[in-house]
C-alpha cells in the first residue's frame, strides 16, 4: 500500500444526497414510528459522502470499510426533502482515516458527527473473509 499520509491529503471533501423517500423512514426500518428520515440512513449517507471523497485517492486494489460511527442526528426531516451529507478528512494515523462528518437538509443542520475508516487491501480482505467462512 502506498504511504497513506501523502495518498490522502487533509482537508478532502466527500458528498452525498439523497431524497427523503418512504424507504428512508423511520417507521419503514423499525428504528421509529414516524415518516422521517432515519437516524441509520443518516449514518449511510454520511459514510458514502466520506467513500465517495476517497475514491479518487485510491491506489488499485485499495478500499477502506467503516470502522466507528458517532454521530448526533439533531433535526428531522420529512419527506421529500433532500438530505446533503458532507465529510471531510481531518486526520490519518497509518491506516485509520478520520472524517468530521454533518448531513444537511436544505433547511437546517440534522446531523453531525465523526466516522472512522480504515484502508484494506482488497484481495487479503476477501481472502480472510472466506477462511472466515469456510470455518
Amino acid at each position: 500500500m502506498p504511504d497513506t499520509n501523502q495518498a490522502f491529503p487533509l482537508g478532502l471533501i466527500g458528498e452525498a444526497t439523497t431524497q427523503v423517500v418512504p424507504e428512508l423512514t423511520a417507521r419503514h426500518l423499525g428504528s421509529g414510528t414516524v415518516s422521517v428520515f432515519a437516524t441509520p440512513e443518516m449514518v449511510r449517507l454520511m459514510e458514502r459522502a466520506a467513500v465517495n471523497g476517497l475514491a479518487p485517492y485510491l491506489a488499485p486494489g485499495q478500499q477502506s470499510v467503516g470502522t466507528m460511527v458517532n454521530v448526533k442526528h439533531l433535526a428531522a426531516t420529512p419527506l421529500g426533502a433532500t438530505v446533503t451529507a458532507h465529510a471531510e478528512l481531518v486526520a490519518v494515523e497509518g491506516r485509520r482515516l478520520t472524517f468530521k462528518v454533518s448531513a444537511h437538509d436544505g433547511v437546517e443542520l440534522i446531523g453531525e458527527g465523526v466516522h472512522e475508516r480504515a484502508l484494506i487491501d482488497l484481495a487479503r480482505f476477501e481472502a480472510r473473509i472466506k477462511a472466515k467462512a469456510d470455518r
